[in-house]
């Protein structure tokens, strides 16, 4: 499978991979918030993720954070009204 080598493509591929550790993941998701241990709690899967982006998008494109970006947006901010320390 040829690498992705466009932007809009990886940053689709980060979204995509960000929405699974979402679904699949969403109680882990609402107790690393709420007790502000959101990234040890799904650092496995969160890592897992990572690989599998790192593997199918060019280096150049990696280094530019847009799967960390996609965590941010989707595990984190998308969760605004679940009580938290942090807001």
């Amino acid at each position: 499978m040829p690498l992705i080598e466009t932007e809009k493509d990886a940053r689709r591929l980060a979204r995509a991979i960000a929405s699974d550790l979402s679904l699949y993941n969403e109680d882990k998701i609402v107790e690393g918030i709420e007790k502000d241990t959101l990234f040890e709690v799904l650092s496995e899967e969160i890592e897992e993720g990572r690989a599998h982006y790192k593997s199918r998008v060019a280096p150049e494109l990696y280094q530019k954070n847009f799967y960390d970006r996609a965590l941010v947006d989707i595990l984190v901010k998308s969760k605004g009204h679940v009580k938290s320390k942090l807001w």
